[in-house]
């Protein structure tokens, strides 16, 4: 019940475009579809059956679940490749500068320009 009750909240904050647009396009044919949506409409016989008919409230929670943790991972390996490019910068920008001062230690040295 909490969940369901968090869910009910995050969808309060949720963009219009989350609101409109489905989260994961179906890759099932029509007549696929059809079926799928023929078995939901049956009532359930079995009980593991009618178990997940009480979890099915559920699933748009695991999907916006799951899209949040693959812009998690997305944004981390974003964050690494920047922070490589800014470590590559520093090193030539202080290249750069050390080829602008003169110094006993860098007259010393090759000059990098």
């Amino acid at each position: 019940r909490r969940i369901l009750r968090l869910a009910e909240m995050c969808r309060r904050l949720e963009t219009e475009e989350e609101k409109v647009l489905p989260f994961y396009p179906s890759s099932l044919a029509e007549d696929e579809q059809r079926d799928a949506q023929q078995v939901l409409v049956e009532p359930p016989k079995e009980r593991l059956v009618q178990a997940m008919w009480d979890y099915m409230g559920l699933e748009r929670f695991w999907q916006r679940f799951n899209k949040v943790k693959l812009e998690q991972q997305v944004l981390r390996r974003e964050q690494e490749a920047l922070s490589q490019r800014n470590q590559w910068l520093r090193e030539l920008l202080q290249r750069y500068l050390a080829g602008l001062s003169v110094t006993h230690e860098v007259l010393s040295k090759p000059n990098p320009l």
